[in-house]
């Protein structure tokens, strides 16, 4: 029943979705050229908020757990699993006060309203997945970025979804690069669960009644931690809250 439902309903999803993504490509594009990085910046997060509200179309619902104080003086590194794309709009909105940005494939950059623009000018960095050279390059790049300017890098170390919940293992260069690139930084563990159900049927249609849930853990301390430590450290965390039920 609830497949048969999916389908009116992911149609409607489709309808708004594109619709706000059009909308906010403009307000981006009014906002960067007009006013810069802090206009632009509220553009995206607002973007992303009505992302979540389109996905309320389908049933989703969002739960945000945070039991801890970011200091917004500190350069962070948030590492989560990844099972779905509509892991990346609640990041943006909820953990908005650390100006989060992203490790993108260099095939989002166009082509996409309103994430492609964000990608080309709000701070992420873009990475040929055939080029492991240019690629680390960039997420070098990325954490040279956070470390000057105290916002955040997000990765997702297992590389691909998960398109079961079941996570993959971390790759390890990765985090390496982006560890050493910014010593400094404040690492904030995320565990996604539940985002897989959305697209268990692929892109069309959508799971309906998703209950997406982000965990914020524990932050640690690259500067404490040799980084291969670290690293397994950081799966082992996530791991043992990822919930299939």
């Amino acid at each position: 029943m609830k497949k048969i439902l999916s389908y009116p309903l992911s149609v409607i999803f489709y309808l708004f979705f594109g619709l706000t993504l059009v909308i906010f490509h403009g307000l981006q594009w009014l906002s960067f050229n007009l006013s810069g990085y802090q206009a632009h910046k509220k553009s995206v997060d607002l973007f992303n908020f009505f992302l979540l509200r389109c996905l309320n179309l389908v049933g989703t619902r969002f739960q945000y757990n945070n039991k801890f104080t970011f200091d917004k003086n500190r350069p962070h590194i948030i590492v989560s699993n990844h099972q779905s794309m509509f892991d990346i709009p609640p990041i943006i909105w909820y953990m908005r006060q650390l100006h989060p940005k992203f490790i993108s494939k260099k095939e989002l950059a166009k082509g996409i309203p309103g994430i492609s623009y964000n990608l080309r000018h709000g701070g992420s960095v873009l990475i040929d997945r055939k080029n492991p050279e240019q690629a680390l390059g960039q997420i070098k790049k990325l954490g040279k970025y956070i470390s000057e300017t105290k916002r955040a890098a997000v990765i997702f170390p297992e590389g691909t979804r998960s398109k079961t919940g079941i996570p993959k293992q971390f790759a390890f260069n990765g985090l390496r690069t982006l560890f050493e690139a910014c010593p400094d930084a404040v690492v904030v563990p995320v565990c996604v669960n539940n985002s897989w159900k959305l697209q268990r049927y692929g892109m069309f249609p959508l799971g309906v009644g998703a209950f997406l849930k982000l965990e914020v853990l524990q932050s640690l301390e690259v500067k404490n931690f040799e980084i291969p430590e670290l690293i397994q450290l950081m799966e082992k965390k996530i791991t043992e809250n990822v919930r299939l039920d």
